[in-house]
């Protein structure tokens, strides 16, 4: 194989000894001569946030919405000094609260200024902050703050119910709540009662103060636990070194310099995707490390492309759902166009796709065309963005595409995981021919693949597929207080993903398959789960789908969740004057997921 885009460092392996055969292993080219190495004396992330507040001291860094008459309102800003003085007196307060170096702090609520303050008050004091989130499972905030000792935790303000109700069963380890923004009396009193101090945002930074000392701080201190669903059983805590995330960062921005153009203090990033995850984490971070100014989005769905429209990012990162979202809304603009200009508009987009697929880089393809046409379309995000990123599911190839051509910005497309601290492979934007594949190994990874005989995937054939395995600095510590999964997905410094990848023959990755989604019905029928789901997703009228079955059963059966908008068009069109949650169990609204 010609791969252009990676270098073999090591032979493939025979089976042996029950063990697969294993494909070479390979890294990207722009890490042929070793993988990168963090620079001497770069310990914390904290450096990040106190090298950009010297360097620039005013520059906007944390903005949000300011709401008029209930309508959001244009962007408001914090600055790299407001900042980063915020956190400091946070931190100090938190020691004064007796949280210590390595304690650890939960961190909940949507992205908000607030939360990465939060995070960087843990950072300044070496705390380990713990994102808590309930979108898995309804004990998992409980679970979360008792497996991982949680003594202090920052709170969004219509989250405080939710944490005060399960105050009974974790007051053991939890000592301090602070609010994002308000706190009552009666809450105050309730968790006084159970031994818990709570203050609000104002409240909190008066117990610290600006010139405390910070402690010492190392590589291979835990930064984050960030839990993670487990496919079956309670979420598994993964553990994230300074180390590993400093790597990461730096890994984005090596990238970005060989390959596209770093971000600056010029640039402003969109934050909606949930900062309790590593994705949006980790470029937030890469944003503070540049300087660059951080928006958040309001926090509803429904005004997220205003949310952009207002702020004008030039990095934006996404999910295949927001993509397919601005994928159709851009094509029903062009058809309601009329006629001609769809003819001017089809006419552009071939001819433009036509030179990308040459490998000529996106802003060279067709600049005429850009101004004339595609100028319109890139307006879809508020029309300065020059960096798209893709992750968390695969992204169509439709979508891909038609981003590349009408955007006129680079998009790359990544794959990674919690465990592997966010991105491990990344499409580089401005080559064409990566289009519908997850790209090369970030400069911290090597990888391989695994043969799965069970599912036929042979690592060692023409066309090598695999189950995919990582090795490298990016790379999680273990599962908190889990040393069991540790070692089945850790085997001799192999992490293996579970997910089943294919080799192309420029060197670029393609995620087929996943490992253990396959099971046996009653009758010995294998079921692959996530092709069922996969086209059911394509009806309209639902937003997602989970299919379950097991071998002691000879069918399948469904959790599906609606479409709120697919819903209420119809309910409209039907007479029918429910509110959403009632339209759920309305008879006749259900007969049209089951005809």
């Amino acid at each position: 194989m010609s791969m252009e885009f990676i270098v073999k460092v090591e032979e493939s392996r025979p089976a042996s000894d029950g063990k697969p055969s294993a494909g070479p292993v390979y890294r990207c080219i722009y890490a042929k001569d070793g993988l990168m190495d963090l620079p001497a004396g770069l310990e914390s992330p904290w450096q990040f946030l106190s090298d950009s507040a010297l360097k620039n001291p005013d520059g906007k860094m944390l903005g949000r919405r300011q709401a008029i008459d209930s309508k959001g309102g244009p962007y408001v800003w914090l600055t790299y000094k407001e900042v980063y003085d915020s956190a400091t007196r946070i931190g100090s307060a938190m020691r004064r609260r007796g949280v210590n170096p390595g304690d650890r702090c939960g961190i909940y609520g949507s992205n908000s200024p607030e939360w990465i303050t939060a995070m960087e008050a843990c950072n300044s004091q070496a705390v380990t902050y713990v994102p808590l989130y309930d979108t898995l499972g309804p004990n998992a905030v409980e679970f979360i703050i008792n497996h991982a000792e949680v003594s202090i935790a920052f709170v969004q303000e219509n989250k405080l119910s939710s944490i005060l109700s399960c105050l009974p069963k974790c007051s053991s380890n939890l000592k301090t709540i602070v609010s994002f923004g308000n706190i009552s009396d009666m809450q105050k009193k309730e968790a006084d009662e159970l031994g818990v101090s709570c203050f609000s945002w104002e409240e909190f930074p008066q117990l610290g103060s600006l010139d405390c000392e910070l402690p010492p701080k190392q590589k291979t201190d835990v930064c984050t636990i960030m839990y993670t669903s487990g496919t079956t059983g309670e979420p598994k805590g993964v553990i994230l070194t300074n180390g590993a995330l400093m790597a990461e960062v730096l890994s984005v921005d090596q990238l970005l310099f060989l390959t596209d153009r770093v971000v600056s203090e010029e640039d402003s990033y969109f934050s909606f995707l949930p900062l309790a995850h590593v994705y949006d984490q980790v470029i937030e971070t890469y944003c503070i490390y540049k300087g660059a100014s951080i928006g958040f989005w309001q926090g509803d769905v429904r005004y997220l492309l205003e949310d952009v429209q207002e702020l004008k990012p030039s990095i934006f990162c996404g999910v295949p759902r927001v993509y397919d979202r601005i994928y159709t809304g851009t094509l029903a603009k062009v058809s309601a166009g009329g006629g001609l200009k769809k003819k001017l508009f089809d006419f552009a987009y071939n001819y433009k796709l036509g030179y990308l697929e040459k490998g000529i880089p996106q802003e060279k393809a067709a600049p005429l065309l850009d101004r004339l046409v595609f100028e319109k379309t890139k307006q879809a995000l508020g029309g300065r963005v020059r960096i798209l990123l893709s992750g968390a599911a695969p992204l169509p190839k439709h979508v891909e595409e038609f981003l590349r051509v009408t955007s006129c910005s680079t998009l790359s497309q990544g794959y990674g995981l919690t465990e592997s601290c966010g991105g491990c492979f990344t499409s580089i934007g401005n080559v064409y021919p990566m289009v519908g594949t997850v790209g090369v190994p970030m400069t911290t990874i090597e990888s391989r693949l695994e043969s799965v005989p069970e599912m036929g995937y042979d690592a060692l054939s023409s066309v090598p597929r695999g189950e995919i395995c990582l090795r490298g600095s990016t790379l999680f510590s273990g599962y908190h207080k889990r040393e069991d999964l540790t070692n089945e997905v850790l085997v001799d410094g192999w992490f293996h993903t579970g997910d089943i990848g294919e080799w192309q023959p420029n060197g670029a990755m393609k995620i087929i398959d996943r490992k253990k989604n396959i099971f046996k019905l009653s009758q010995g029928e294998y079921v692959a789960v996530e092709n069922l789901e996969n086209v059911y997703l394509r009806c309209p009228l639902i937003t997602s789908i989970w299919v379950y079955g097991n071998s002691f059963e000879s069918f399948l059966v469904a959790v599906v969740v609606p479409d709120r908008q697919a819903l209420e068009d119809w309910a409209a069109s039907h007479n029918e004057t429910d509110d959403f949650k009632s339209l759920c169990k309305n008879l006749k609204a259900r007969k049209i997921y089951t005809r």
